[in-house]
């Protein structure tokens, strides 16, 4: 029997000590308490988030490194570059060159029509900046939008239009316009209804999923219900967090897939355990109480583990990063408060009206089963019977599943990597940077002295300009733009290997190691940081890579901790870890093998991508391993209950399993049905994101919860509860375990041998 709560003869709980156990119990007492505070809270959050509005990063926090001091300088020095546009005038085929009449024509209309639309400033013709191409072929006009740049693609939209006009009434010539602002607006329009579609598709799908589950509907939308409101009670309490830590689009998304996904898991334990105690035969209120302390228990210890998880992106010293992590483990905090505070309120007053609603076909067969999954049932017979094989088995499987991610090559996706080359934007920026190599993504230096016009350093300046295309970094033009009042220059190098990363980042290297120290470095005082787009991923990357060890470290310890003193057992902690860490090295072979190999690309649109976007192999271990331990947390949890009440290991581990089976499969389903949303939309950075949670979720319900688990504990044995004596210090968080009263008869599967045998844990 377990430390703490009492069974009497009428199988009522009693004197309930627990801290999930205790909550329940109050919000059983205190019904309409506990489900006002909770509206209340949702509504305060919500108010005092509208009236403290949301602080979103800016350029300059998100770049880490010399990009991001860039940005920092010119922010400092009130410097608010304009969006840059540039218009591509190029000839299909034949012998129109830039000198031709036609040509000019066409170069001539596209500068009249970019300076009527009035959103467009320091309109240039190519023939006054000589920016026509070595084989007279291409021509650029460029320009700036007028205003903020960072809305600047909200007002790109005219200038588009003008220049697909100019470009209707050239046929013969191909125009076409690349820049900030269209470039942001293509990926603004891209990304945000890529996760519109996910945001809308994702509740109706695991509402779908919920009213099979439990075949009725009241009961399917209470775990709906509960998750978008810990969502939106989150959403208020972000919006307050980011004046000190501020917040983007990003994890707002993440926080509403991460907080479906919990809140609904959390609801779906809670709720399906308060059913099958009320189909053994207790009454309402002793079957809530045993939910609370068992379900409730495990709920707490998962939520714990995963806002552990997440916190472990704060360590990144990334913005982004840290900001997900931070909005990731609020909304797990508030979804778990929830589920341990406000559910018991909600079923107690609900009472039978829990199963209204009732879906015809679906009902009725969850009322002939009886909480066990008949299917679990089946593979534990034969896992079970042969637990060795059975380990080799799935085991070998899962190591040559994770084997590609061996070779697995991050890298920041390019833009035809991203979207295809199938998009304009796409197209264009590829004619761009293959007749001006590295023009459309220039490196930008921003030189700072105390003196701008001082003779040395605008010698040093010359120097480098010159020294950039001598030492091979750049082909040139390479421009200068002097601020003299605050002693700033700002210098534009176009790198060699233009949208080739690699080469890029060579390029990069030499100014960086070689042109700058011989040039600008010899002049006190001055302070020159490379930056743009190829300095902003390289310094990102060199950052991520230095956090990976740290965060890795942090939650691996941390997880492994918790689920020490939750279970009392060194042995539960170190296979927890080991099960998880082989779930997250399957997807990232998956991930490499489909996406990097393209093994199976055609299946979810991913041909030709060859490599897996920088930052997701961490944000995947991050998330992954908190929500694999949402299903290890209410198995073993379920396992060791049956175990303290006196059944056999090999009982318990079969208990558990076929118990759990049901609400985890249905918990699984959703999550990977969720996620697969993510797998289908157009972006490639988030079809690797979605295609790598689904496949990790898919795997942790099945072959890891469903066949290694019990493999290695039934091998394992008693020595599932060891704990050295010099552990025993920890403090004990084990939940408070109903006793059986009587204790029902052992669950066992085909080939299990029941002899009794009693040890306490």
């Amino acid at each position: 029997m377990g430390k703490g709560d009492v069974v009497g003869d009428t199988g009522r709980l009693n004197r309930p000590r627990g801290l999930a156990a205790r909550a329940g119990s109050w919000s059983a007492r205190h019904r309409w308490t506990a489900v006002g505070g909770w509206l209340l809270l949702v509504v305060l959050a919500l108010a005092v988030g509208s009236m403290t509005g949301r602080a979103d990063s800016t350029n300059s926090e998100e770049r880490p490194g010399e990009s991001g001091r860039v940005l920092k300088i010119l922010d400092d020095a009130g410097i608010v570059e304009p969006a840059g546009e540039t218009v591509l005038i190029q000839a299909k085929g034949g012998g129109v060159r830039a000198d031709d009449p036609e040509f000019r024509g066409a170069v001539d209309a596209v500068l009249s029509a970019v300076r009527g639309t009035g959103e467009a400033t320091a309109v240039k013709s190519p023939y006054a900046t000589k920016a026509i191409s070595a084989d007279r072929r291409s021509a650029l006009v460029s320009f700036d939008l007028r205003g903020d740049a960072e809305s600047a693609a909200d007002r790109i939209q005219p200038v588009l239009d003008a220049v697909e006009k100019a470009q209707r009434d050239h046929r013969a010539l191909s125009i076409e316009e690349f820049g900030d602002a269209s470039g942001d607006k293509a990926f603004d329009d891209a990304f945000g209804s890529d996760f519109a579609q996910a945001e809308y598709s994702a509740v109706p799908v695991a509402l779908g999923i919920l009213l099979i589950a439990f075949g009725a509907l009241v009961a399917a939308l209470l775990p709906v219900a509960l998750a978008m409101t810990a969502f939106l009670a989150t959403t208020g309490l972000v919006a307050v967090v980011s004046h000190w830590m501020p917040m983007n689009d990003t994890a707002n998304s993440v926080m509403l897939l991460v907080g479906l996904a919990v809140g609904v898991d959390y609801c779906l334990f809670y709720l399906r355990r308060e059913r099958e105690e009320r189909a053994a035969g207790r009454d309402a209120d002793t079957a809530l109480r045993i939910a609370a302390a068992t379900s409730g228990r495990a709920i707490l210890v998962s939520g714990v583990t995963v806002i552990v998880a997440m916190a472990g992106m704060l360590f990144t010293g990334l913005t982004e990063f840290q900001a997900m992590g931070l909005a990731t483990l609020m909304v797990v905090a508030v979804a778990m408060v929830g589920s341990v505070i406000v559910l018991p309120a909600l079923l107690s007053l609900l009472g039978e009206r829990v199963e209204k609603g009732r879906v015809p076909f679906v009902s009725r067969a969850k009322r002939k089963g009886n909480g066990e999954s008949r299917v679990w049932r089946a593979v534990l017979g034969r896992v079970l019977r042969r637990p060795k094989l059975s380990l080799a088995l799935a085991g070998g499987a899962l190591i040559a599943i994770a084997a590609p991610a061996v070779s697995m090559n991050t890298a920041n996706l390019t833009l035809d990597q991203e979207f295809s080359d199938s998009m304009p934007i796409v197209q264009a920026y590829q004619h761009m940077d293959k007749a001006f190599p590295g023009g459309p993504d220039p490196a930008q230096v921003v030189v700072k002295a105390e003196d701008i016009d001082a003779a040395p350093v605008r010698g040093a300046i010359a120097r480098f300009r010159t020294e950039a295309v001598a030492k091979g970094a750049s082909t040139g033009p390479v421009t200068v733009a002097f601020h003299e009042k605050r002693n700033l220059a700002i210098v534009s190098v176009p790198l060699t290997g233009g949208s080739d990363e690699g080469r890029a980042e060579k390029s990069l290297t030499i100014l960086r190691d070689e042109v700058r120290p011989a040039t600008l470095g010899t002049v006190d005082g001055v302070e020159a940081p490379i930056g743009g787009s190829v300095a902003a991923n390289k310094d990102f990357n060199d950052k991520l890579g230095s956090a990976i060890a740290p965060v890795f470290a942090f939650v691996v310890v941390f997880a492994f901790l918790l689920m020490l003193m939750s279970f009392r057992s060194l042995t539960v902690a170190v296979t927890s870890i080991v099960l998880n860490l082989l779930s997250v090295g399957a997807a990232y072979g998956i991930l490499t093998a489909v996406f990097q190999h393209g093994w199976g690309a055609g299946l979810v649109g991913a041909e030709g991508v060859g490599a897996i976007v920088s930052w997701l192999p961490l944000f995947l271990f991050v998330i992954l391993f908190g929500l694999s331990m949402d299903y290890h947390v209410f198995v073993v949890s379920r396992i060791r209950e049956a175990r303290v009440a006196g059944r056999t290991t090999r009982d318990a581990v079969v208990h558990g399993v076929v118990t759990t089976a049901g609400v985890v499969t249905s918990a699984a389903v959703i999550m990977v049905a969720v996620f697969a949303i993510f797998g289908t939309l157009s972006m490639q950075s988030m079809k690797q994101m979605g295609v790598g949670l689904a496949a990790a979720v898919l795997i942790d319900a099945t072959v890891i919860r469903g066949v290694l688990l019990p493999a290695v504990m039934t091998l394992l044995g008693e020595r599932n509860w060891y704990l050295p004596r010099w552990l025993r210090w920890l403090p004990d968080l084990t939940h408070d375990e109903p006793a059986p009263t009587p204790p029902p008869a052992p669950l066992s599967a085909p080939g299990l041998d029941d002899r009794p045998r009693h040890a306490k844990v």
